[in-house]
């Protein structure tokens, strides 16, 4: 891909001061995209007509299917089509939902809950369900991390349990009362019928009902295919999507567990 020279407007747009935003495909505001879709179709002329109007009734502009293979067998066709589209993203219309609390490195989130807690937090993790993908959770909690970060486990000052995969939401729940867990993470990857988000609903009642409000652990849901913003829907505490490294969670678990404490106005006063 090339930017065009002759162009005195940003590639992508310009995002410092909002506006309207195109695809960028060869040149600016070309509206270029590539799609890609698997049709229960053989593989063959028909299905590749069928790939092209699909394409058009999407508002795809001069669709042209640029791979094709057949998949499954005979019966189903995998399709990446390339065409413009004409419509454009509003920048100012765009809701950014901010972290709302700081990044810590591993030392400073294990001062934060010794010198504000006095005890280890108990971290318990688990692929719910019939969810059988343990490579999320796996990838918060376990020493080795992701990223170049180091999970939970490396935390000195959290006390980490992986239950693995396939736990039953009641299992999960009765493990949190006996190891009087401070928050339960739960990875969920497979989204099947939105197995993800009854899964997840159903945890959250289930905690509900089994502990008081104020002794309730936190309920921290991950996974590729949820919404960040969708905690208060999920009945979560927090939900993280994709791209999530062991930092992000540890600095929440910090943040919501173990405050700051707030300083009165009086000691204010003696700062003063």
């Amino acid at each position: 891909m090339s930017i065009d020279p002759s162009s005195s407007a940003p590639p992508y747009g310009d995002t410092r001061h909002g506006g309207e935003v195109r695809p960028y495909g060869d040149t600016t505001d070309d509206g270029m995209v590539q799609l890609s879709y698997t049709l229960p179709l053989p593989h063959g002329p028909l299905a590749e007509g069928a790939a092209l109007q699909l394409a058009r009734r999407m508002g795809m502009e001069r669709p042209m299917v640029v791979h094709s293979k057949a998949v499954g067998g005979t019966d189903f066709s995998f399709f990446v089509v390339y065409g413009a589209v004409t419509h454009a993203v509003d920048l100012d219309q765009i809701v950014i939902t901010e972290r709302g609390y700081p990044l810590l490195a591993a030392k400073d989130a294990d001062a934060a809950v010794r010198d504000r807690l006095g005890r280890r937090l108990v971290v318990l993790g688990a692929c719910i369900g019939t969810d059988a993908h343990t490579v999320g959770i796996d990838a918060i909690l376990n020493i080795k991390g992701f990223a170049g970060e180091k999970g939970l486990e490396y935390y000195k000052q959290m006390r980490v349990l992986n239950l693995g995969a396939q736990v039953s939401v009641g299992d999960l729940v009765r493990r949190a009362r006996s190891e009087g867990a401070d928050a339960v993470l739960v990875s969920q990857a497979v989204t099947q019928r939105d197995a993800h988000l009854t899964n997840v609903r159903e945890l959250s009642a289930e905690l509900r009902a089994e502990f008081a409000e104020h002794e309730r652990p936190l309920l921290v849901v991950g996974g590729p295919r949820f919404d960040p913003d969708a905690a208060a829907t999920l009945g979560a505490d927090r939900v993280f999507g994709r791209g999530t490294t062991p930092g992000d969670v540890a600095s929440y678990l910090v943040h919501a567990l173990a405050p700051v404490p707030a300083v009165s106005a009086a000691v204010l006063q003696d700062v003063r």
